[in-house]
């Protein structure tokens, strides 16, 4: 089953495929590095060459690894707690937001017309810069008008979906298309 991001269980699925990609390419790299070498019984040979431009592939998916190996995946039973909760939502999931300063763990974030609500359990997440960095990057594309709430705590998080989620069965929003157009702006700067 593919897992796309946005969803529960995307961070997982995404550091075991970059980390076989990885080993792939590198094993890819040595291979033609030593048949090259076994061949001619000199490193100058036009494998060797192939070798050293395959580095640069192999490495850009090894600094992927890096960056996503520190991260986790929400928890399945918070996933379905929260999934339960959001039916009426615009809901994304297994988030590393980043930005040229910090990178920004995010387990959920719920949209509802023009209010963005997230939740981290990571408690090195500044909910202050995370917050505006979000906001800032609505605004860049032309998302003025959205109010965005990070929380740390899991049960205000919920009390606060909850409520939009009422809100969203009472007042049947029409920017459905808006709230899609948000979400693909969160995921594209996300990891």
């Amino acid at each position: 089953m593919k897992i796309i991001k946005g969803n529960p269980g995307y961070i997982r699925k995404r550091k075991r495929y970059m980390i076989l990609k990885t080993a792939v390419l590198f094993g890819v790299v040595a291979s033609l590095l030593m048949l090259g070498i076994l061949e001619t019984k000199t490193r100058l040979n036009l494998l060797t060459l192939v070798a050293v431009l395959g580095c640069l592939p192999a490495s850009k998916a090894l600094v992927e690894v890096i960056m996503l190996f520190p991260h986790h995946t929400i928890a399945g039973e918070v996933a379905e707690e929260i999934k339960k909760k959001t039916e009426n939502l615009t809901t994304v999931y297994d988030l590393v937001l980043t930005s040229e300063k910090q990178i920004m763990p995010i387990d959920c974030i719920t949209i509802f017309d023009n209010t963005v609500c997230g939740y981290t359990s990571n408690k090195k997440t500044d909910i202050a810069f995370t917050k505006k960095h979000i906001k800032q990057m609505l605004y860049a594309n032309q998302f003025t008008n959205v109010s965005v709430e990070i929380f740390d705590q899991y049960t205000a998080f919920l009390a606060r979906v909850e409520h939009l989620d009422h809100l969203a069965i009472t007042k049947k929003s029409e920017h459905v298309e808006q709230e899609q157009l948000i979400r693909q702006v969160i995921l594209n700067i996300s990891l």
